[in-house]
């Protein structure tokens, strides 16, 4: 944490000390809550996550049915019966976990399906964001629902209702801007 303080200092006042940067920040979250298409987006990915709960919940129940069932009747198997329903047990255990790594592991269809609907929209709002930069002059813009910590800022720098007018998202009664 100390390393990006440091960096973002350098930035801001260090690399050229004979003319100030520009600077200000945007609250991305607030940004996409705004959007009707990540409201949309979220929507789905929800839909599919819970879509893919349920299935992993289903395989689980049958995976417990099928231990419990074995449980049951362990006393009355033979050992190669034991064998088989033991195998067949772990097999079950091994096809639940490989799915729940395809659905929700690193890479895997949650995953996928997050970035299909999201990144779209995001770039969006990066296009705005480079373009608020441009029109105003601005050299470094923050973040504040990012991990950069900000325990001060002035409403001055905040440049959150112009990227949402740049989106055509902006309170057309909102008369107070930098």
């Amino acid at each position: 944490m100390r390393f990006y303080i440091i960096t973002i200092f350098f930035l801001i006042f260090g690399l050229n000390f004979g003319c100030a940067q520009r600077f200000g920040y945007i609250d991305t979250d607030f940004i996409l809550n705004k959007m009707p298409e990540y409201k949309k987006a979220q929507e789905e990915i929800n839909q599919l996550s819970q879509a893919w709960e349920k299935e992993i919940q289903e395989m689980s129940k049958k995976r417990d049915e099928m231990y419990s069932a074995f449980q049951a009747e362990q006393v009355l198997l033979t050992e190669t019966m034991k064998k088989e329903r033991t195998e067949a047990l772990q097999k079950k255990e091994t096809e639940l976990k490989e799915y729940q790594k395809k659905v929700f592991g690193f890479g895997g269809l949650f995953f996928l399906k997050k970035q299909e609907l999201i990144k779209p929209i995001q770039d969006k709002v990066w296009d705005a964001v480079d373009k608020v930069c441009k029109e105003n002059s601005l050299a470094i813009m923050f973040d504040k629902a990012g991990e950069l910590v900000m325990i001060y800022t002035d409403p001055r720098y905040d440049y959150t209702d112009f990227v949402l007018d740049q989106l055509g998202l902006g309170d057309p009664n909102d008369k107070i801007k930098n």
